[in-house]
């Protein structure tokens, strides 16, 4: 039985001359500098102001690159928090060339309270570039990519620069189980729940009260997607979220109320329709349909793009493990060991390539 090769492993020593950043670099107990060992997958060995570096060479020149490019956050008096450090290592997992300022110093929204609103990854970056460049943006993408909670930052940034006059927020809302007519209360108490995420994130960036008195003077509008019929929507930033449950008819609806110095992003998840059966997405169809339109971009997202909890991608990563062994289940019980997706209402063309991302200003 022939013997596997020795492991190659490669060593490589940092020196920082700023105590008070190389501290902060660290951090308490050197715990971010175990989230960045973790991460890339290497040793990290402190001694004085160095740090050593072991692993295989692929590993030690990531964890090289971050640890010299979060030391530079530190160095300029923004040292990065511990979710950042693992979310920078990460982008520089998939972009070795990244400069994480880029992402990490582009601020689209700062509440009075709390952090700073700005993107956290490559893709967050590429999508928020996308919001400012173009007047159509479809942000497609599983649950926790911050897809809607971006664009309503920058909706609002938009609003307090009187780049627009209003923000209209919308989504369909679909039934699950029990009909609206069926509910007690006013129309507006029986669509509130599908509302209530929208609201929600308003909430974070806005001073409750300011919010109120823009929403009671119609500057900032919630509303179901069906109430947009019959409208034209001028100066306005437009947010229509989670579009995989509009129907082909009511995506063409909304896409066609834009008017003159307006702009609009749609934000969905094509896996989590949650339309009847026989009923199309209308942001799949869309998706198919104006892919290769001037002026119009699509943003995609995967879970390694999610900034929610870290369970919320394992979890992701096994509804696709299942969904893709009950396709390989169905392909062997028809005898030809081919997987078949999900059966649609009606065929779908080979889907178009997707368009590549637009160059980052200046580069």
């Amino acid at each position: 039985m022939a013997q596997q090769p020795a492991r190659s492993l490669h060593r490589d020593k940092l020196t920082f001359d700023d105590p008070e950043s190389f501290r902060a670099l660290c951090g308490e107990q050197n715990q971010r500098l175990k989230l960045v060992e973790r991460s890339a997958g290497v040793s990290l060995h402190v001694r004085g102001n160095e740090v050593t570096i072991e692993g295989d060479p692929p590993a030690v020149e990531l964890a090289r690159g971050a640890l010299e490019q979060i030391y530079g956050f530190a160095r300029r008096g923004s040292p990065l928090g511990s979710d950042d450090v693992v979310r920078a290592v990460k982008v520089l997992k998939a972009d070795r060339t990244a400069a994480l300022k880029d992402i990490f110093s582009d601020t689209v929204l700062v509440p009075r309270r709390g952090r700073p609103i700005g993107p956290k990854g490559l893709s967050q970056k590429r999508y928020i570039d996308a919001v400012r460049r173009h007047d159509i943006v479809f942000a497609i993408g599983p649950a926790g990519t911050g897809k809607t909670y971006l664009a309503m930052a920058q909706a609002i940034r938009m609003l307090l620069d009187k780049h627009v006059k209003r923000i209209v927020l919308t989504r369909p809302a679909v039934e699950a189980g029990e009909r609206l007519g069926f509910l007690p209360g006013s129309m507006e108490e029986k669509v509130n729940p599908y509302l209530r995420p929208l609201y929600d994130a308003l909430h974070e960036m806005m001073d409750f009260d300011r919010a109120r008195a823009l929403m009671e003077q119609g500057v900032i509008e919630v509303a179901p997607l069906a109430f947009m019929r019959g409208r034209t929507l001028n100066d306005s930033f437009v947010i229509l979220d989670e579009a995989q449950n509009a129907t082909s008819e009511q995506m063409r609806m909304f896409l066609t109320r834009l008017g003159f110095g307006s702009r609009a992003v749609v934000t969905g998840d094509i896996t989590q329709s949650d339309l009847p059966s026989g009923v199309r997405s209308g942001l799949r169809e869309a998706r198919e349909i104006l892919s290769h339109v001037e002026g119009i971009s699509f943003c995609y997202f995967t879970e390694a793009d999610v900034v929610r909890h870290p369970l919320v991608q394992e979890i992701i990563r096994a509804y696709d493990k299942r969904d893709a062994a009950r396709a390989q289940a169905r392909a062997e019980a028809r005898g030809d060991g081919r997987p078949r997706a999900e059966p649609e209402p009606r065929p779908e063309p080979a889907p178009r390539p997707e368009p590549a991302p637009r160059p980052e200003p200046g580069s």
